[in-house]
């Protein structure tokens, strides 16, 4: 990267060390206790459960259905759901679609923040019957996967995907080439949906690893043993983005550093790969050529421009694609 694009005084807050706490179950102590933790015992074991037997009563239910109609039922319920009762988020994804494309017209940036809608649905729906895509390789076109291969046959490899598509064929995607990742896995909120998520991957080849800092050693070990740690570089934390940067300078929050960091400890290639959705629930996925991080005289002398390689990698994928980004729905931080 030259440096006019960034300041030799830019200066980078550190990147804080985030671990991962289960939530505790409340005891009957806390239910004799009164007060707040009363509350939170009632909110735990009576209210939580009612939602959770929801949760598990939608995933089932829609297993009933053939894999194209769950999916067309999901782009309808977003549809439905988000502009109604999600405003908070509706009012972001218009604000980054407006920030993003302002060379679009008002009509298509209300085209495409619906579709967007579409997508989300299907995505929440589609996580019921994900896995019959295993018996269905005919739904899942594959291009140039043999850049994966081939650089796995050399080393550790980092597999950075992207929210877009359906990113959960990832794992079958990697597995039809004999290939099998491990992933920093952060359970989703809610004892049922945090279930039904860990039950699907396992199911689909995911190896995990502990969530935040303490998943970092175990990743450092694969990728020193050769192995796969999959990673996502672009995020959306607390409604805001933090990855791709679209413009912004390089930061150290975030998962774009992360990786950076971890191919720099382990000498990984970096093989960043996406998806799309073609048609209802078909796909065609992507891998891009390789990223080898050219040397550093000094340890950590290129991590900004390191940082910014990646983004280019992957940024202009997103941006060419915001029908279909999961994160379309976070705010732009200002530079």
């Amino acid at each position: 990267m030259s440096d006019d694009k960034i300041p030799a005084k830019t200066t980078i807050a550190k990147r804080k060390a985030w671990r991962f706490r289960p939530p505790e179950a409340p005891g009957l102590s806390d239910l004799a206790a009164g007060g707040d933790r009363r509350k939170a015992f009632l909110r735990y074991w009576i209210n939580d459960n009612i939602w959770n037997g929801l949760h598990l009563l939608g995933h089932f239910g829609l297993k009933l259905l053939p894999m194209d109609a769950c999916s067309h039922f999901g782009a309808r319920l977003g549809i439905y759901a988000i502009p109604r009762y999600h405003k908070a988020a509706e009012k972001r994804a218009r604000a980054t679609i407006a920030q993003l494309c302002p060379h679009l017209s008002a009509a298509e940036q209300d085209a495409l923040f619906l579709e967007n809608c579409r997508t989300q649905g299907r995505l929440m729906t589609e996580f019921s019957v994900i896995n019959r895509l295993n018996r269905h390789p005919e739904r899942i076109g594959i291009h140039n996967v043999e850049w994966v291969v081939d650089a796995a046959k050399r080393g550790p490899v980092i597999f950075v995907g992207m929210h877009l598509g359906n990113w959960e064929i990832g794992p079958i995607v990697l597995h039809r080439v004999g290939l099998v990742p491990y992933i920093n896995y952060t359970p989703p909120p809610g004892r049922a949906k945090a279930w039904i998520s860990e039950r699907v991957r396992r199911k689909n080849w995911l190896n995990f690893l502990p969530p935040g800092l303490q998943g970092i050693r175990p990743a450092v070990s694969v990728l020193k043993k050769g192995g796969i740690v999959s990673a996502f570089c672009d995020e959306g934390v607390n409604g805001k983005i933090r990855g791709p940067l679209f413009g912004r300078p390089p930061h150290l929050e975030g998962n774009l550093a992360m990786t950076i960091r971890l191919a720099r400890m382990t000498g990984a290639t970096i093989c960043p790969w996406y998806n799309l959705r073609t048609e209802g629930f078909r796909f065609e996925a992507y891998a891009l050529p390789p990223i080898v991080l050219p040397p550093e005289a000094k340890s950590g002398a290129r991590l900004l421009d390191d940082i910014q390689l990646l983004n280019d990698a992957i940024e202009p994928v997103i941006r060419e694609h915001l029908d279909q980004w999961f994160f379309l729905d976070n705010a732009l931080p200002k530079a």
